[in-house]
């Protein structure tokens, strides 16, 4: 990718960094914990946004891939591997790195595993569950695609609600930090808020830029044809079913790493972030951003869910983002970003230019 596309990802993280450092000057760096968990859920709309605005493939699913990354950081992080200290299997692990130590909530030190090996473990989990939804999921088209992923999502929801591992209805709590290395540790809880903001800006920029650069290559010229008629772009010589699946696995493994990075950020867990209305959300920014506008849904993501979080629309909070939905494919159903005046980078026209 050409030294210009990265220009808007430089953006980015000029402004986030000007942003921590006025909230920081205006003695209201309270807002970066928000803002941090806001970046995190938009990470998934990007994902969302490759699947729906080039793939042309509607999924109501994806806050169980969110659900999942966040329950096997959960479940593999809480274990308690003191009893077990003195096997074989654990002597390798903590010989390789891979056997950490911390306080419980009794002041217990206990031995769990490292967090890279639970990433690990839940991009896998989250690519095998992916694999076996997609490749039927893929042959399907409008209606009953959106039907099918809905169901999924469903399936996940209740099933973490009903099992007595997974917490059932109060999930996980205490969920230790991701340490990064260099002091660094993905936790909202101690002195790290800004460190943490950085760390989730950092992230959205990664995704921003395999994204672009997916849609700008030869792979994204592919999928804009599948979107613009399947038929044809087979009749180009376009695998429709590799290319759909592809970009499925890929917007599935986004959604479960940020699910993964928010569950150590905040310490915890719970059903609520696999239910129906999640991915509805993810569904409303990504048709507010702009279908096929990847700035659109990351700056419309962390903004809707900013105000989500701080509570600007109360108790109508799903009412909201269901009639923004609507709105939307109503008045705008390109996206608030497709009017003349945006920069051509942040419009639909700027992601438009190299179509095949």
């Amino acid at each position: 990718m050409g030294a210009k596309r990265y220009i808007p990802v430089g953006i980015m993280l000029v402004a986030a960094v000007g942003l921590q450092v006025t909230l920081s000057a205006c003695d209201a760096a309270y807002y970066l914990t928000q803002l941090t968990m806001s970046l995190y859920y938009a990470v998934v709309a990007v994902g969302l946004a490759l699947l729906m605005g080039y793939a042309g493939q509607v999924s109501l699913g994806h806050a169980g891939f969110f659900a999942i990354g966040g329950y096997t950081a959960a479940f593999l992080a809480t274990r308690n591997l003191t009893p077990y200290a003195g096997g074989a299997v654990m002597k390798t692990l903590d010989a390789m790195g891979m056997i950490l130590q911390r306080e419980d909530l009794y002041g217990q030190s206990v031995l769990y595993l490292s967090p890279w090996v639970s990433l690990a473990a839940a991009v896998l989990l989250t690519a095998a569950v992916a694999c076996l939804i997609g490749l039927p999921v893929i042959r399907l088209k409008g209606y009953y695609l959106a039907m099918a992923t809905l169901s999924f999502g469903i399936i996940v929801y209740y099933v973490v609600l009903g099992t007595p591992g997974l917490g059932e209805a109060d999930g996980f709590s205490d969920v230790p930090p991701f340490r990064l290395g260099g002091g660094l540790e993905v936790n909202g809880r101690g002195p790290f808020r800004v460190q943490n903001f950085y760390i989730a800006a950092a992230l959205a920029a990664v995704v921003m830029a395999l994204a672009a650069n997916l849609v700008q290559s030869r792979v994204g010229r592919a999928l804009r044809s599948i979107h613009e008629g399947e038929e044809a772009a087979q009749s180009l010589g376009v695998n429709v079913s590799r290319m759909k699946f592809g970009v499925f696995l890929l917007s599935a493994l986004v959604a479960a790493v940020a699910g993964f990075f928010m569950t150590h950020y905040i310490g915890s867990i719970g059903p609520s972030e696999a239910t129906a209305m999640k991915s509805v959300r993810y569904v409303a920014i990504v048709a507010v951003g702009g279908m096929a506008n990847l700035w659109g849904s990351l700056i419309m993501g962390v903004v809707l869910n900013f105000l989500s979080l701080r509570g600007a629309f109360g108790s109508f909070d799903d009412a909201v983002f269901g009639l923004i939905l609507i709105g939307v494919m109503v008045l705008a159903p390109d996206g608030v970003f497709r009017a003349p005046g945006w920069p051509r980078w942040l419009g639909r026209r700027g992601n438009d230019a190299g179509a095949a």
